[in-house]
Order: C-alpha cells, then structure tokens, then sequence
C-alpha cells in the first residue's frame, strides 16, 4: 500500500466493483468517447478471475473509500505481463495528487519482484497525456507486429508500448 496524502493503492476488493465499471466506463465512454460498452469488456465483471491469477494482479487507487484509479496487470504466461485499465478520474490526475505515478509505482514494484521481463499495454491514439506519461515512465512504443503472440489484444487499441526490465537495468 501506498499513501500520498489520503491516496491509497490496494488490492482489489469486491466491494469496489461497481465503482471500478462506472468510473472506468465514463473515462472510456463520455471523456474520450471511445466506443467500448461493458460488454466488450467481461473482465469488468470477473476481476478476480481474469486479473488476479499466476503473476496478474489488480489495484485501485482510493481516497477516503472513493474509487479515483485503476490498473490491472495480465499474467501472459510467458515472463510477460500486460497492463490493462489504468484508468484515473479527472479530478485526480496530474502531479498534485499523482494517482497515475502511484498505479504505475505499484505495478513496477510488483514485477520486479515477481520477477517479470516486460509489460505490455495498447492504447488508443486521442490518449495524448497518457501516451507522454507511459513514456515518462520508460515505456517504448512498438509496432503491434512485435508483441508477444501472447497478449490480449483490445479491438479499439491502436498503439502499443513494451516496458523492458532489462532495458530499464542497461539504462541506470
């Protein structure tokens, strides 16, 4: 767990479900108008199934019991994970509260001990701030041709980056 004022990051919990499918719906649906509805996305509604197996997991970002954020992470079953829903409510993101950092914190910290060798994502081209903050954080975009056979491809992603363990090593 993580606290940055009265942020913070858990593990996921049931009693979070239905705030995790509205806040992740409204961002998708209503901010960037992506045309996703909940039932393109049945790991909405199985979290624990679908995220928390092998080296997968889940997290959310709270403040005083309020849903602001969301990752998942994918177990591939190949060294790899894939990064799913990070997901940050309006009023929450930015370096004042640094919900994203602190989403991304946690999953970094996760890999590296569970020893993994990449995080994959996909993403959408409108996602402009998220695009500069995944590559902030040591993200590399690639061409959707060199992803791992392996990861859960989204329909609506267009672009895609790979976070190297090994590479981020060569660079320190």
């Amino acid at each position: 767990m993580h606290l940055n004022n009265m942020v913070s990051i858990i593990e996921y919990n049931n009693a979070y479900q239905s705030s995790i499918v509205n806040l992740i719906l409204h961002i998708q649906q209503n901010e960037f108008g992506v045309e996703v509805t909940l039932q393109d996305q049945p790991d909405l509604m199985a979290i624990n199934d679908f995220y928390r197996k092998g080296k997968g997991n889940f997290w959310i970002a709270v403040e005083n019991e309020k849903l602001l954020g969301t990752v998942g992470l994918i177990d591939m079953q190949d060294g790899n994970l894939a990064l799913r829903k990070m997901f940050v409510e309006a009023n929450s993101r930015g370096k004042e509260k640094s919900v994203a950092l602190l989403l991304l914190q946690t999953v970094l910290a996760w890999c590296k001990q569970k020893g993994v060798k990449n995080i994959y994502l996909g993403t959408v081209e409108i996602l402009k701030a998220a695009h500069r903050f995944y590559e902030k954080n040591g993200f590399v975009k690639i061409e959707a041709a060199n992803l791992p056979v392996s990861f859960p491809r989204m329909a609506v992603d267009t672009l895609f980056y790979q976070y190297s363990f090994v590479q981020q090593q060569h660079n320190k």
